[in-house]
């Protein structure tokens, strides 16, 4: 198996710990921000929001309860039904000046001696105990209650779903004379809680004590669904229903949401007050948040990784250049040239191709240094090494050997390493690169050329080309040497 190589291992590492810390925060995070949410909702937000719209309703429906109220206690009505009901003028016009005065749907009062059942615009019918509409009346004088809320529909207004407020009628002895009563349009007690939703972003509705839903923005629902049959409530209504107090806090699942739900009795009612807070849907923001985290974050993470990259590239290739490249000219040092030698000495066992060694140093090098300065000297190497590289082909390779030797690695026979010599001792020469430092006379170098021999070592291969250099000087300097080529059996150091 290929291992991985350092750079890539480091990257992959800080990849694993970019993301696994900032997985962890984002989640931790939102960890704690849902269980802030849901603690929030729990323990204030629902429990105050119930109490609120519990308020509310006890100031909208009480007040239609208090007027009943004032109705059943009122002497005319009671002297009226006591008298006979003689006039029915008069009742009807009291009937309509409550309904207009306080704006409700509907005003009555039902006798118990007649039997009629008196409405705003006069007698609407007589009631009888065969009739399913007048069941009501019969259920309510038998409850022996001084009130109660009924959900029906009013004969007088084309059957619409009607709350009525009944209230029993006494006379100054205490014996039943009727019931009184008003009525309240389903479609305004819905808008109302409608109101309710949209100021408290809940569910909002009422049920009685057996669980059938008295009052709801859905009118579908009014006296038709029970919340023993709703999926998830179905689960929990023995409970939400058991006390008639304050009964906490229920969760539940409908729909693929969490609803948290609690709820409170209203004794005027006799109803309970059921608040329904979607719990998904308070967390969205939360979750959208979590998201848009997660996805800055992977920017961040990809930011870092490319900086990252970029730095240990550039660091790498720093290291690289330093480990092969000669600081001062530039050419390449001696690790570089051992690299190059193994290949062309790979290259040349295999497929015979040829390659030889120039070995050049710069004439009277010393002098320079030690007369015009190291500046000067510095300046010529550079110089040297940059019209070296022009003599030599790309796949060439310039080295710089130690103070001011040089080798260049060609790759060719010996002939055309003899030619790239002789260019670059003529071009060194006929440059006066101590013109700007004000040197006298040009800068000449001396070159030794020796083509490799199958077989043959570095070590060797550098002996012979130095042994070319030395011959060189030896012979004035300003020259290019090379020596014939010895066999590998007989070269020292043969391989």
């Amino acid at each position: 198996m290929r291992r991985l190589s350092l750079k890539t291992r480091l990257l992959l590492s800080v990849s694993i710990i970019l993301v696994f810390g900032f997985a962890l925060t984002n989640f931790n995070n939102y960890r704690v921000s849902t269980r802030s949410v849901r603690k929030n909702i729990v323990e204030h937000a629902l429990p105050l929001t119930r109490d609120n719209i519990y308020s509310e309703i006890q100031a909208d429906l009480m007040r239609p309860v208090f007027i009943s109220s004032l109705m059943a206690n009122d002497t005319f009505l009671k002297d009226w039904a006591i008298d006979g009901e003689q006039d029915v003028e008069k009742i009807t016009r009291y009937l309509q000046e409550i309904r207009d005065r306080y704006g409700f749907f509907s005003t009555f009062f039902v006798s118990e001696r007649t039997g009629n059942y008196y409405h705003f615009n006069g007698i609407l019918k007589r009631i009888s105990a065969q009739d399913a509409h007048d069941v009501w009346y019969f259920d309510f004088k038998a409850m022996n209650k001084p009130y109660d809320l009924v959900v029906d529909t009013n004969e007088a207004a084309e059957n619409n779903l009607t709350i009525f407020i009944n209230h029993r009628l006494n006379d100054y002895d205490g014996k039943m004379l009727g019931v009184t009563g008003v009525g309240l349009n389903m479609e305004m007690v819905a808008n109302m809680l409608k109101s309710y939703r949209q100021r408290y972003g809940r569910e909002i509705y009422l049920v009685n004590p057996e669980g059938l839903i008295k009052v709801h923005n859905d009118q579908t629902l009014v006296d038709r669904v029970n919340i023993a049959d709703q999926e998830g409530l179905k689960d929990i209504a023995q409970q939400v229903l058991a006390k008639q107090t304050d009964s906490g806090v229920f969760e539940y699942w409908r729909d693929g949401r969490h609803i948290l739900l609690t709820t409170r009795y209203i004794p005027e009612f006799e109803w309970y007050l059921l608040v329904e807070q979607d719990e998904t849907r308070a967390l969205a923001a939360i979750r959208r948040n979590f998201l848009d985290n997660l996805a800055f974050d992977l920017v961040i993470i990809l930011a870092i990784l490319g900086i990252t990259l970029y730095t240990v590239n550039r660091f790498q290739s720093t290291l690289e250049e330093m480990a092969t490249t000669d600081k001062l000219t530039g050419a390449c040092n001696r690790r570089e040239f051992d690299r190059f030698f193994e290949m062309a000495a790979y290259l040349h066992k295999r497929e015979g191709t040829p390659f030889s060694v120039i070995l050049f140093d710069i004439d009277n090098f010393k002098t320079v240094n030690d007369e015009i300065g190291h500046m000067a000297g510095d300046h010529v190497l550079q110089e040297v090494v940059r019209i070296a590289s022009g003599c030599v082909r790309q796949n060439d390779l310039v080295v710089r050997w130690g103070g001011d030797e040089f080798v260049l690695l060609i790759h060719d026979d010996l002939s055309r390493a003899y030619q790239v010599a002789e260019r670059l001792r003529k071009q060194v020469c006929r440059r006066n690169l101590l013109a700007e430092f004000n040197g006298d006379g040009p800068v000449t170098i001396s070159c030794g050329v020796v083509g490799y021999q199958l077989g043959e070592s570095l070590d060797h291969l550098m002996m012979r080309v130095d042994a070319a250099l030395y011959e060189s000087k030896k012979r004035g300097k300003d020259q290019t040497v090379s020596l014939p080529a010895v066999t590998a059996t007989s070269a020292p150091g043969a391989v």
